[in-house]
């Protein structure tokens, strides 16, 4: 978060702060995922996964994690951090079309990519990856459209400098970190034109706007009915 050259001198301030003491939204988000997941499970795919922060974390509980992402020199940063990882496989490629990707997995997870795609094709193809039972778990961008939108940004803009600071123990990192590195491109529809799309492809999904520019999405896919 950079503040522009005419903003007023506070936030001018906030920005300077921001880029002292970088951190991660996204894996802010991290611990409340794992909550989200059983205590073990078997096979978990977590799409986008960056520098593989989370799929090492989802692989603590399952039997096999494998992380994917379109950027090879990232998933190649990935590999470096997981030195040892027997039950850890990452992959380059497509999540939509990758073979890499295919199901079925008990736990899905994907962190601020999904406005990266086509939101409905990527959801009927996450869907139909995820073994009966299994749990799909998003944390997504949005635009900021209605004032609850909006009040959350303006709660999340003093905490972000602040969060900033104490994560980084008040020492300046020197660097910004391997996971904020990827490339990344603003969201394009509302929170609202999201959980409609959502609900009507995973009926009974439980969305919900959260700080720090977010919003969360889960759905556990019934019994009953193998994935296609």
């Amino acid at each position: 978060m950079h503040a522009p050259p005419d903003a007023p001198w506070p936030v001018r301030a906030l920005g300077r702060l921001n880029a002292a003491y970088p951190w991660s939204h996204n894996h802010h988000y991290h611990r409340w995922i794992m909550r989200q997941v059983p205590r073990r499970f078997g096979r978990a795919l977590d799409v986008g996964c960056g520098s593989g922060e989370l799929v090492r974390l989802l692989a603590s509980r399952s039997a096999m994690a494998r992380g994917i992402d379109a950027d090879p020199r990232i998933v190649e940063r990935a590999r470096e951090a997981t030195e040892g990882g027997a039950n850890v496989e990452y992959a380059v490629g497509d999540a939509l079309g990758d073979p890499a990707a295919k199901g079925p997995w008990d736990v899905i997870t994907s962190v601020a990519v999904l406005h990266h795609l086509p939101l409905t094709e990527a959801l009927e193809h996450l869907k139909a990856q995820l073994a009966p039972g299994g749990t799909l778990i998003v944390v997504g961008c949005h635009i900021p459209a209605t004032p609850v939108d909006h009040l959350l940004g303006a709660v999340a803009v003093p905490l972000n400098p602040l969060i900033g600071v104490a994560r980084n123990r008040g020492r300046r990192p020197g660097r910004v970190p391997v996971a904020m590195s990827a490339s990344t491109e603003p969201p394009t529809m509302t929170f609202h034109e999201i959980a409609a799309e959502a609900r009507r492809v995973l009926p009974g999904a439980g969305l919900r706007r959260r700080v720090f520019w977010r919003h969360t999405l889960v759905w556990r896919r019934p019994y009953g009915g193998a994935p296609r």
